[in-house]
């Protein structure tokens, strides 16, 4: 079983690999260009998802056609098969709390392009409730805490409020963006 931190990065690959087959080397540096202010991943975390997304069938390596330069090393490009585009489609549409998680979100979000609409509504209002929640609770630690904390901690996290009420604000408008779009007549 693949675990959430699993799951995300072959999202992530899958995601990668669909725009264009890519070698180890330009996958990495995609998903860090792609996910960098989200995450970075490493080649120790990159390699064994690709060995696994293999053995599974979801790529597959091909040599390239041009023989490397004299003392050059071969580079082997990973390649989506029908069955990785069929699991990109099932992790994309999967919506649940997984889907919104801090982990999660902006690797979901970074592929909102091949995501329903339906889907992509539901993932952003459940990232917005959950964000909610952590609002109330963090008030409501402040509000029991406020007297004993020094000025530093308490900018902390009022820098740390302020991020998460600006991020809910933007989430309401992408949810607006969202639902307005799906009420436009189509030209079918």
């Amino acid at each position: 079983m693949v675990s959430g931190q699993g799951r995300v990065l072959e999202l992530a690959v899958l995601g990668s690999l669909q725009e264009t087959p890519l070698h180890g080397y330009e996958l990495r540096k995609r998903l860090n260009e792609l996910l960098g202010m989200f995450r970075a991943f490493s080649y120790g975390s990159l390699y064994p998802c690709l060995r696994s997304l293999l053995e599974q069938g979801l790529i597959v390596e091909e040599q390239p056609a041009v023989p490397p330069m004299v003392g050059g090393r071969s580079k082997i490009v990973y390649k989506l098969t029908a069955e990785g585009k069929e699991r990109l489609q099932e992790l994309l549409t999967q919506a649940g709390p997984s889907a919104w998680e801090d982990e999660s979100f902006g690797v979901h979000f970074a592929f909102f392009r091949h995501t329903e609409a339906e889907v992509r509504l539901r993932i952003l209002e459940g990232r917005r409730s959950r964000l909610e929640e952590r609002l109330d609770n963090v008030r409501s630690a402040l509000a029991r805490t406020r007297e004993r904390l020094d000025s530093y901690t308490l900018e902390l996290q009022r820098h740390g409020l302020e991020s998460v009420e600006r991020e809910v604000r933007w989430l309401n408008e992408l949810i607006a963006t969202e639902r307005r779009a799906s009420q436009e007549p189509t030209d079918d």
